[in-house]
Formats: C-alpha cells, sequence, structure tokens
C-alpha cells in the first residue's frame, strides 16, 4: 500500500500482534521520511515498535491507538522474532531511531530546522552539540529537557511552533512520549514528529554497543550490562513476555502471513 500519495515510496506493513509496522530497506526508509520532512504541508509522526512498546501495547489500549495512527518502523531482535514467526521472514532493516535518526540527518542534504525535547539538562546539552558536529548543516535547537511540568505543554508546544522546525525530536520514553506527542502536539510545530526514546542518551553520554553487537542486534544485552539495575526488569521479564504475547498470537491463528512489497511508485 502507498502509506501517503503524495511520497514516490510505495511501502506494504507487516502486522506484529495486530499493529501494522512498515517493512522498508534502509534506502526506501530514508529516501520516504526525507520526503515526509520536506512537504511543505501537512504532519507525520513516525514511532519505533520493539519487544517492551509490543509488551506495553498489549496491555493499554489507549497506547495501542495512538501507535495505530502513526508510521511504525520496526526496531531489534524482538519484532524479527515476531515477523519470521508470523510472515515467515525477518524484517529488511532493524531502523531502531538509535540508529535511523542520526542516518537521517546525515541522509538529508537540504538543511532542516530541527527541535529536540526531552533527556535530562545535561544529556540534552550534549546531544545537541554532537549532532550540531554530526551534520553541521542542519539547525539543532534544544526545547526543553523532558523533566517539565505537564501543566506547561501548551506553553513548551508554542515555544516549538515559534521556532518553526521541520523536525521535531521527542524523547521521553514509551509510552510517555508517544502519549504527550498525540495530546499536544499538532499541525504547525512540525511536518514530521519522532518519538526517539533513548537517543539523546545515545549521543549524549550513554556508550553504544560495538558495531558488531549492533549487527547482532544484541545491543539490548550490551545495555543491560551496563544498567542492570534500571532494565533488569525491562529484559529479565519483559523478553519472556513478549515470546508468550508471540507465540499466544500464533496460536490462535491470529498471524496470518500477508504480502508484501517495498517498492518505489511507478516500477514494477
Amino acid at each position: 500500500m502507498n502509506l501517503f500519495s503524495a511520497t514516490s515510496i510505495v511501502a506494504s506493513q507487516r502486522p506484529i500482534l495486530d499493529l501494522p509496522v512498515c517493512d522498508f530497506g534502509w534506502a526506501d526508509a530514508l529516501a520516504f521520511t526525507d520526503e515526509l520532512a520536506s512537504m511543505p504541508i501537512g504532519q507525520t509522526v513516525i514511532s519505533f515498535l520493539n519487544a517492551n512498546n509490543a509488551n506495553l501495547m498489549m496491555t493499554d489500549p489507549e497506547y495501542r491507538a495512538i501507535l495505530g495512527r502513526h508510521v511504525v518502523l520496526p526496531d531489534g531482535h524482538g519484532v524479527d522474532l515476531a515477523s519470521r514467526l508470523f510472515h515467515g521472514r525477518m524484517f529488511p532493516a532493524n531502523l531502531n531511531g538509535t540508529d535511523f535518526v542520526p542516518a537521517l540527518m546525515t541522509y538529508m542534504t537540504k538543511p532542516k530546522r530541527i527541535a529536540l525535547i526531552g533527556a535530562s539538562p545535561s544529556v540534552l546539552a550534549k546531544a545537541v552539540e554532537n549532532f550540531r558536529k554530526h551534520a553541521p548543516w542542519h539547525e539543532f535547537i534544544p526545547i526543553v529537557d523532558g523533566y517539565f511540568d505537564m501543566a506547561e505543554s501548551d506553553e513548551i508546544m508554542a515555544r516549538v511552533r515559534a521556532a518553526r522546525p521541520d523536525i521535531l525530536l521527542v524523547a521521553m520514553g514509551s509510552p510517555k512520549q508517544e502519549k504527550w506527542i498525540d495530546r499536544y502536539v499538532g499541525p504547525g510545530h512540525a511536518r514530521l514528529v519522532m518519538s526517539v526514546g533513548a537517543l539523546f542518551d545515545f549521543m549524549g553520554e550513554v556508550p553504544r554497543a560495538s558495531a558488531t553487537v549492533r549487527r547482532l542486534r544484541l545491543e539490548w544485552l550490551h545495555r543491560l550490562v551496563h544498567e542492570p539495575g534500571r532494565l533488569w526488569r525491562r529484559y529479565i521479564i519483559g523478553n519472556p513476555l513478549f515470546v508468550y504475547y508471540i507465540l499466544r498470537h500464533k496460536l490462535l491463528g491470529r498471524g496470518k502471513k500477508t504480502r508484501t512489497d517495498t517498492r518505489r511508485a511507478g516500477s514494477f
């Protein structure tokens, strides 16, 4: 299906636990997202589905409904496992936000105004500094860290509107960031909005796993080793829970195969 008639990229989606997830390869994902950020009008929100987010949506109907209104990209080994179970093959690419967003900044050669919300004050400042080094032709605009009073949300979005960004990155963690975007972000704030989780931490102060570990889609294990106190519940309990959800879904006959096709419009 063509997700947006105004774009030149045609993409299908694979349902993962009944949530449509785009099955782009890297080249089409970057081209598609660049087009969205360059549109003169409209707004698109991009989120990422990993095992943790999938667990959350299984018990939070509001969160599932919000993700259903977003363009969702696959993140990590868990959704690949689900795709193989339901559709017989993995996703073409692991489009996690930590890798995809910096790659997108490099891919977009036309300068963009990019606003950032989230993380701690020091992490946000460091992330902005590193983004500016990574892609100096863009303008990176820190709006506020992630510890603001929710009652200030409308005021914060007025600041975003005044900054006139092409892209807005929101890093508050799931499901908070997606719910906040759904409630407070609207047309006029940015043409492309992305919920980016821990991206600012990795652009700021948290060391990445090696390229080999990332290629094997095992960065979650690297994070667990380095932050066991904060992440043990997410991975030690969350990963088996995700496996339970996808196996139950399969046994109930709900994870049926669907035809997928990712290509540029007009090609065959």
